[in-house]
């Protein structure tokens, strides 16, 4: 027999995987918004990408990673959108006001994002950018280090913790399968508050009838609005 030259023998490399990080984080994106976190798997997103659950590893060490660098992807996505709402031209409340729209229509209509927005956010670079480029307006307004750190943090958390709220509770079934309409849904309710015993619960009779009509989208912009005024207001602008 004639002994074999192992030196002759190409050396064995670890083929790497054909998809792009761009690809992966992007594809996922896409998977969340679908069908939320649970249906995200490496081997769904594997299957999606058409390679195997190992090249997913390549990019990403673990689901976590996966999910960090989704949300930073979509964030991206906002300071791209409101990079028109930035410099000294325009009322900086204007801008404040068109960045947290921008904002709250990204998450509002994500339910798996609002878990990962609060965490971690020193994290994701875009995160980091969109707080500065509010941060930026409201120091147009002329107001004192700790105002101005103050007023940028509670928009950034109203606009969070707004659209979030609404994303993660997903309409009943009911209204789901069309078997109730939204409004007879939530006029169900506010008949039960104007059933309710109007010296212990003043506020919910005051309120029932707008209750039954509102629309989660304009209170939202109608809270966003008293908060830049009382901002610009105590800016004194």
């Amino acid at each position: 027999m004639t002994k074999t030259d192992d030196t002759a023998r190409p050396a064995r490399t670890r083929r790497r995987a054909s998809h792009s990080m761009e690809a992966v984080i992007s594809t996922a994106v896409d998977m969340l918004d679908e069908a939320g976190e649970s249906a995200l798997t490496f081997r769904s997103l594997a299957q999606r990408l058409g390679g195997g659950v190992a090249s997913i590893y390549w990019y990403v060490a673990n689901k976590e990673e996966l999910l960090d660098r989704a949300t930073d992807h979509v964030l991206a996505g906002v300071v791209a959108d409101t990079e028109a709402f930035t410099g000294d031209a325009a009322d900086p409340i204007e801008n404040l006001r068109s960045i947290g729209h921008t904002l709250f229509d990204a998450v509002a209509d994500r339910p798996w994002l609002g878990a990962y927005l609060a965490a971690d956010a020193d994290s994701r670079p875009n995160g980091v950018a969109l707080f500065e480029r509010i941060g930026a307006q409201v120091m147009r307004l002329g107001m004192g280090p700790t105002e101005t750190f103050h007023a940028a943090s509670a928009i950034l958390s109203f606009v969070i913790g707004t659209a979030a709220d609404l994303g993660q509770q997903p309409p009943p079934q009911e209204v789901v399968d069309g078997s109730v309409s939204r409004e007879e849904f939530l006029a169900r309710y506010a008949d039960r508050w104007r059933a309710s015993d109007p010296e212990q619960f003043p506020f919910l009779h005051f309120v029932a009838d707008q209750f039954a009509t509102h629309d989660d989208a304009a209170q939202f912009r109608a809270g966003l609005d008293m908060l830049l005024a009382g901002l610009r207001q105590a800016a004194g602008r």
